[in-house]
């Protein structure tokens, strides 16, 4: 399972996510640490990565784009350390690895993770999905 990882998060934790077995890269090495958010979207996919980030903007994007790639983990917790960070990625692996390969946005908190298979279909004002 391979992941990049947007320009907000600490770029050790590409190291912490190796030890653990998981291969990642980071926006900042890639050259693109001003990269537009659809830009980071097409390196995910072709990298057949899974974008990781704090910005809620990503998943914003696959819902309007109706894309099914790439699978987007965004966290919601500020102030953690690479290592942290680390960890939380593989909880999250470990919790829903067959979703991330499928396709998925998931939002992660101290106190839940949350996840929607791709492609997200917008919800009408009223609350049901065309």
């Amino acid at each position: 399972m391979k992941f990049l990882l947007d320009q907000g998060l600490p770029r050790s934790t590409v190291q912490h996510l190796r030890t653990l077995g998981l291969e990642a890269e980071h926006v900042g090495g890639l050259g693109l640490a001003t990269a537009t958010d659809e830009a980071i979207l097409a390196e995910g996919i072709a990298r057949g990565a899974i974008v990781v980030t704090l910005d809620a903007d990503f998943h914003a994007i696959l819902a309007r784009s109706g894309a099914v790639q790439p699978s987007v983990i965004r966290i919601r917790m500020q102030g953690l350390k690479g290592e942290d960070v680390g960890r939380v990625i593989n909880q999250v692996v470990q919790a829903i690895e067959t979703d991330l390969l499928a396709g998925a946005a998931v939002t992660v908190t101290e106190r839940r993770l949350a996840l929607r298979r791709l492609p997200l279909i917008p919800k009408t004002r009223h609350g049901t999905n065309q």
